[in-house]
């Protein structure tokens, strides 16, 4: 089964948003989505989430699942507006139980935030299986850079989330809590192991040095061969060593404070205040 796929690249974070539809048929499935955030003002923006919805119209498509690949922390997610409009499911890693008693205690939620998961429609293990119209999707755990992340594999493609970039960019960080740069190792393993030819399809790209265009699908051989911090038989000491070093450089997302506050609940802003308005909280000091 050969998917077709189409990618809405956000400049504004950097975020590939896909469209996965059977190539004979109308079942389609989103995997994350964004919803635009201005964060000096506080105002949402639907924007991002509206070309897709007009794509979908437009391709007269049925969508069947919303799909998230783990809990970002650079976008929000537009999936419960994407619900309201078009239908489908919410899905997400069963792991993200763990991402929410985490975040739940940092952002000081409360016993008022379920951190079961039940923000979401369906949560997926390992090996757990979907269909979009006659199209199975396989699930693949794929922790390390969260937790909860997953890898969809459709047919001949892969959607990796944040576990790989292309591979003139290399590997996810792995220095947020629950991350691990040993478990991401491993993680990568199991997506190389599919066939040479898969379709690899990256939640993110940033034009790596001396690349001129965003680029997001390359394949499991290339990843293989060359992807500069995994690639060519590198060890796992090795990607451990370099991984950890480089992801202690690093600054936090531009936008991990909301995003973290509104993914962990499915796309849901938190339960406004007795004056009726919405908050997001900011933990001074706290990540």
């Amino acid at each position: 089964m050969k998917p077709l796929v189409h990618a809405f690249f956000d400049e504004a974070t950097n975020t590939l948003t896909y469209v996965v539809r059977e190539p004979q048929g109308s079942a389609c499935a989103i995997i994350d989505s964004v919803l635009d955030f201005d964060y000096a003002s506080g105002r949402t923006d639907t924007r991002s989430a509206d070309a897709v919805i007009a794509f979908v119209q437009a391709e007269q498509l049925d969508l069947q699942w919303i799909l998230e690949t783990h809990v970002h922390a650079d976008h929000l997610s537009a999936a419960p507006y994407i619900q309201e409009r078009l239908g489908g499911k919410i899905g997400i890693g069963q792991q993200i139980t763990v991402v929410q008693d985490t975040f739940g205690k940092v952002f000081n939620e409360g016993t008022r935030f379920q951190r079961d998961g039940s923000q979401f429609d369906q949560l997926f293990s390992q090996g757990d299986s979907l269909m979009i119209g006659q199209m199975r999707v396989d699930v693949m755990h794929t922790p390390g850079h969260t937790p909860a992340c997953l890898t969809y594999v459709v047919g001949d493609a892969a959607f990796v989330g944040d576990t790989l970039f292309m591979p003139d960019f290399g590997t996810a960080r792995c220095d947020f809590p629950g991350g691990s740069s040993a478990t991401l190792f491993d993680s990568v393993q199991k997506i190389l192991a599919l066939p040479d030819a898969t379709r690899i399809f990256v939640g993110h790209d940033y034009k790596a040095p001396g690349r001129d265009e965003f680029a997001w699908e390359t394949t499991v051989g290339a990843q293989k061969a060359l992807n500069i911090h995994i690639g060519a038989g590198k060890s796992k000491a090795d990607f451990i060593t370099m991984r950890n070093a480089r992801d202690a450089t690093l600054a936090m997302p531009r936008l991990i404070i909301p995003s973290l506050q509104v993914n962990m609940r499915a796309g849901q802003m938190p339960e406004a205040e007795d004056n009726g308005q919405v908050y997001l909280k900011v933990p001074v000091n706290g990540l």
